[in-house]
């Protein structure tokens, strides 16, 4: 797992001599968006944890302010809720907010319990998934936590209410189904369009700088992040045509998730709301 890491008094000394004769030697649009020092300088306080859910291979983020302790975590997942609990109170965190990418087909989200869990947590998705929640947002939405904040980017194809939620300072995307290491979300049920999908990711994902982390809510290859570069240069479905991959979406015929018919509903729900503590 990437952790972030302080940059030395002199390895910053001599960054910023070799920024200034690279300005000497090049215009300054000809330069890295951001060098290593900056970017680790943005991301300190930024308390991170990548959680994992092995039934359905799901990804489950939290995300906090080291200095204030308030925190957001990206799809917790039911039966991992006491779970995230338990790390939440642990690390002396005030959860705000328990937020879903959309509403997910093969798990039922923990949002549910984990407001009854920790009081004070409110749940989050999409105003396009269809799905109860006690905020629901739409593209340009930020949800804030002491220094950081969260920015809502619409990226539907997977489903109508997919959100990719990238970090302030560009440096993290957490992509949800849309964008996979090195695949995409399936686009055959739940309002799933892949010329949807394809745009989606070309035009609100694969414009963030190449440098940006992408945390997708699943993997099953044992991966657990990638680049936006990596993806936009290495991805064997997103850098086909929008035509080939149409039609490699449209003939996978792949089984229906295991947990659909009732994953759904409950979803729909923001989770089971009457599961006993």
């Amino acid at each position: 797992m990437w952790l972030p890491r302080r940059c030395p008094a002199g390895a910053a000394s001599a960054a910023l001599r070799s920024l200034a004769l690279l300005r000497l030697a090049r215009p300054l649009a000809a330069l890295p968006r951001r060098g290593y020092c900056v970017r680790t300088a943005q991301r300190q306080g930024l308390l991170f944890r990548q959680l994992f859910e092995a039934e359905s291979f799901t990804y489950t983020y939290l995300l906090a302010d080291a200095k204030t302790k308030e925190a957001v975590l990206i799809d917790p997942v039911l039966e991992t809720a006491q779970r995230d609990t338990t790390l939440v109170k642990q690390l002396g965190l005030n959860l705000l907010y328990a937020v879903n990418t959309h509403c997910h087909a093969d798990h039922i989200t923990g949002t549910g319990l984990l407001k009854q869990l920790l009081p004070g947590c409110r749940s989050v998705i999409s105003r396009d998934s269809g799905a109860s929640a006690d905020v629901l947002i739409g593209e340009g939405h930020t949800l804030r936590f002491g220094a950081f904040a969260l920015e809502a980017r619409s990226t539907p194809g997977h489903t109508d209410g997919c959100l990719t939620y990238v970090l302030n300072d560009q440096s993290m995307a957490f992509t949800g189904d849309a964008l996979l290491i090195r695949g995409c979300g399936r686009t055959d049920f739940q309002q799933g369009s892949p010329e949807s999908l394809y745009r989606s990711v070309h035009q609100k994902i694969f414009t963030l700088p190449g440098d940006c982390l992408v945390y997708p809510a699943h993997d099953y290859t044992g991966q657990t992040v990638s680049t936006v570069e990596e993806e936009r240069t290495q991805n064997p479905r997103l850098t086909l045509s929008l035509e080939a991959f149409v039609e490699l979406m449209n003939g996978l015929n792949l089984p229906k998730p295991k947990q659909i018919d009732f994953a759904v509903p409950a979803n729909l729900r923001c989770g089971v709301q009457d599961v006993a503590i």
